[in-house]
């Protein structure tokens, strides 16, 4: 996978075509493009405007404070009325800023009698009674959902820390659940 600067009037742009929770960049321009990926075009050089910035997805070309702060300030995070919707948002942008990171941090991340993630809906079942699990989208995760909002607030704010976002940020995102 390679990932491509774009200017922040073009990223809004493409997300504001966002059709639901969890949709990737790479879905909505597909759609939007109506490409398929089956004959593919030549691509022409780029010679004009500003250049254009390509790095392998290893290099992280990501700034996550930057995308955590652009999310909370998207048209689609704004349009989540439900805290699970806007917890899940953020579990999932999480798990794409960093996979290694989300994965360790939600390794740890346990109830007194539950388990809170898991690689599959029946272990989340298995590990108690009315879970409501749900998968975080663009992810092998799955959540429990059932758990109050401050319940919501810690897992984000335990996972955060662990990523070692600054204690604003973490806090501002928390509040907005």
């Amino acid at each position: 996978m390679k990932t491509i600067e774009v200017d922040e009037d073009l990223y809004r742009y493409i997300a504001s075509h966002t059709q639901h929770i969890g949709e990737s960049a790479s879905d909505i321009l597909r759609r939007m493009l109506k490409f398929t990926g089956e004959q593919p075009e030549p691509i022409a050089p780029i010679t004009a405007g500003q250049p254009v910035v390509v790095a392998t997805q290893k290099q992280r070309s990501l700034d996550p404070l930057r995308v955590m702060r652009e999310l909370l300030r998207s048209e689609e995070y704004a349009q989540q009325q439900k805290a699970v919707n806007r917890f899940l948002l953020l579990l999932s942008t999480l798990y794409r800023l960093d996979a290694a990171d989300f994965s360790a941090a939600t390794e740890a991340l346990r109830g007194r009698t539950r388990t809170y993630f898991a690689g599959d809906q029946q272990t989340l079942l298995a590990n108690g009674t009315h879970t409501k699990p749900k998968q975080v989208p663009g992810t092998p995760y799955w959540v429990i959902t059932n758990t109050n909002t401050g319940r919501k607030r810690s897992m984000i704010e335990h996972i955060m820390q662990a990523m070692q976002f600054p204690v604003e940020l973490i806090e501002k995102v928390c509040d907005t659940i």
